[in-house]
């Protein structure tokens, strides 16, 4: 997109403001776009028709109502989880994922085209690092979950029981690592957030980090209480450096401690996901040392939460997925031990749109 046709969604109400001073239009029309945006979360300024049609026309030609390109979408539990595929701009590829529940919905959006983090049982960490998504383009995500959820639900579902027909929650668990692109991603949150905008709940956005301390810490002064989740994997130190390369930098007890001040300060419950590799990282002695990891006998235990999610088949990897037997032996271990824990529900495992499945393909 050429610098002289701005995405609108990456525009502050500040930034619209100056856009249309520089047209000579009045302040109040920026407002009004704003809430086209946000609040009736259109795209066509064809229906702004609160507009003059010079203006609208001047919209149309000179700005960007979005930049992602739709080029591919997967349906998949009976149409229940919807994976879509984006060309961005400079041809790199982005993918998203809207999961409905019979009482709500959730959109898992991506904050980079490819990983940089190289997890080992991670699909996206193979297409290394490609574009950091700008606020606008995060943003974008939401809204086209947003309008699939409307669709799906006027024509497949009138009776479902999702609170106000929207979206129920926004999680950044799709392509990337938020912390690593944290100023753009932690500008969408607080665009989505806005009560003037589209008005999402802060306890209704969930981050997920490999385990970027300084991330952490980070978000543990920000005003806005989102949630964090946390992928550990493994208590042991040896092990998650081979299955995940940001250890070396952020070891477990250093990652432990920072989860800790996070905890402390805010006083908000971290989930730590485990993803359960045969043979691998499901043993119960690994079970009971990260019980005692989280629950140690010499401090108080961590406010926190283990979803355990069972591995989710990745081309070309030599890594296994646990049995349920396994599974459930190492959440009763943990159980015993007073760690909560669940097992995650699975979805879209039929469309590589599960946990560590997006490559853009």
């Amino acid at each position: 997109m050429s610098s002289d046709r701005p995405n609108l969604y990456d525009l502050s109400p500040g930034a619209l403001a100056e856009l249309f001073r520089r047209w000579g239009e009045p302040a109040y029309r920026a407002k009004q776009l704003y809430r086209h945006l946000y609040v009736q979360r259109t795209a066509d300024p064809a229906t702004m028709t609160d507009f003059p049609k010079a203006l609208r026309d001047r919209l149309a030609n000179e700005t960007a109502f979005g930049v992602l390109r739709k080029k591919q979408l997967l349906t998949g539990d009976d149409g229940m989880t919807r994976k879509v595929l984006w060309t961005l701009p400079g041809g790199d590829p982005l993918e998203t994922v809207l999961m409905i529940y019979p009482d709500r919905a959730t959109v898992c959006v991506s904050s980079q085209s490819g990983c940089p983090m190289q997890c080992v049982f991670c699909a996206t960490g193979k297409l290394g690092f490609l574009h950091d998504c700008t606020p606008g383009e995060i943003i974008e995500q939401v809204l086209w979950a947003e309008r699939e959820l409307k669709a799906f639900l006027a024509a497949s579902n009138p009776q479902a029981k999702i609170e106000n027909r929207r979206l129920s929650n926004i999680v950044f668990m799709g392509m990337g690592e938020p912390f690593n692109n944290y100023d753009n991603w932690w500008t969408s949150v607080e665009r989505l957030h806005d009560p003037d905008g589209y008005d999402m709940g802060a306890r209704n956005f969930t981050v997920s980090t490999v385990g970027l301390v300084p991330g952490i810490l980070r978000l543990a002064d920000e005003a806005l209480p989102v949630n964090l989740a946390i992928s550990l994997h493994t208590p042991d130190d040896d092990l998650r450096s081979a299955m995940m390369p940001v250890n070396k930098r952020y070891p477990v007890a250093e990652l432990i401690e920072a989860t800790r001040t996070y905890t402390e300060k805010t006083r908000r419950r971290v989930s730590f996901e485990y993803v359960l590799l045969k043979e691998k990282n499901d043993f119960p002695e690994q079970a009971l040392r990260l019980a005692q990891l989280l629950r140690p006998a010499d401090r108080p235990p961590l406010l926190c939460h283990v979803n355990l999610i069972p591995w989710n088949p990745v081309p070309g990897t030599p890594l296994s997925r646990s049995d349920r037997r396994r599974v459930l032996n190492f959440q009763a271990v943990l159980k015993e031990h007073g760690v909560p824990c669940t097992v995650r529900v699975e979805r879209g495992v039929d469309i590589a749109a599960a946990c560590g499945q997006l490559a853009g393909g």
